[in-house]
């Protein structure tokens, strides 16, 4: 058989089932190394440490898809946290506090994302560099509302959001999963969806056949936005105070499961399902590392190689 016949063979399974199947091996590997990693605690502890990251990447997937990209996620987490948990400290009833902090955080991300989604569509300004520049406003601004110092002694309910269980699976995990769903069928049966793929794939042609593209990149950045605030409400939960130098590196992490996923950089193809067996890939091997007792800076590089292999990955299957 020659190689011509060969590679349109291979990159079909690679693009199908190489991440599924790397997954695979990686909980195959750490069985046999650890005792420890193939237990349910252990398992539920996985998901509980990448719901947070997962959720952005879920949002994160909507904005590469359209071959775009928002490096502002970290500083929004940073920042609907502190001030989510200022409004607890206000003197309010506790359902009522609890309820604003929700609702004021969640329009927060969404005003980052149509601050975003604004600046790149009406002033044509690549997506790098308006979210660089909105991930340097709003860490800035998280600093400045705290004047650098944490905000805490917040109640207990709150606590619940993000260190609580629900027949022993965590709030975060749960909260993740409903996430997800909501995404893939967003995705994969809605007109929005394939809005979206057709944006990425070509912006002029889906222009020319009625797809309203600034509506939609608009959109993509105000999704990812609301879910960086919710990831920023459970941090902030899960960490019982609200932290301004929460989340940095978010975006890296959050970019990388997206792309081991197999979402394109260049846009147009990937999904959710990628994206969530990349952030369990990634936080499998960073588990994986810490049961044996690997350092965090070789950690940093080996899923710093992963990241490279991913994208020369991409790159390999786009030729």
């Amino acid at each position: 058989m020659t190689e011509t016949s060969n590679k349109p063979f291979l990159v079909k399974f690679a693009r199908d089932y190489g991440i599924g199947v790397a997954l695979a091996l990686e909980i195959v590997f750490f069985s046999l190394l650890s005792p420890y990693f193939f237990t349910a605690d252990n398992l539920l502890n996985v998901s509980l440490q990448i719901s947070i990251t997962a959720i952005i990447a879920a949002g994160m997937t909507f904005v590469i898809l359209t071959a775009g990209i928002d490096l502002s996620v970290g500083s929004v987490v940073a920042l609907v946290g502190v001030i989510g948990t200022s409004l607890l400290k206000v003197d309010f009833p506790l359902p009522f506090a609890f309820a604003l902090t929700i609702l004021a955080g969640l329009l927060l991300g969404l005003c980052s994302g149509t601050v975003a989604g604004y600046f790149i569509t009406k002033f044509s300004i690549t997506p790098f560099i308006v979210t660089l520049a909105l991930m340097t406003i709003w860490r800035g601004a998280a600093f400045m509302y705290t004047e650098g110092r944490p905000i805490w002694e917040l109640p207990d309910a709150f606590n619940f959001l993000g260190s609580g269980r629900f027949v022993g699976i965590p709030i975060p995990t749960i909260i993740m999963v409903i996430v997800y769903l909501i995404a893939y069928v967003v995705l994969t049966r809605m007109r929005f969806g394939r809005y979206v793929y057709a944006v990425g794939g070509n912006i002029e042609a889906a222009r020319l056949a009625g797809v309203k593209t600034h509506r939609v990149l608009i959109q993509v950045y105000m999704i990812c936005g609301a879910l960086s605030a919710l990831s920023g409400l459970l941090l902030a939960s899960r960490m019982s105070s609200g932290q301004p130098n929460a989340g940095v590196g978010y975006e890296l992490d959050v970019i990388a499961a997206t792309v081991v996923g197999g979402t394109s950089l260049s846009g147009g193809r990937g999904s959710v399902a990628g994206t969530f067996i990349g952030s369990v890939l990634i936080g499998v091997l960073r588990n994986g590392l810490n049961l044996m007792n690997v350092g965090s800076y070789v950690q940093q590089v080996v899923v710093g190689a992963v990241i490279l292999l991913a994208v020369m990955l991409d790159q390999w299957r786009r030729k």
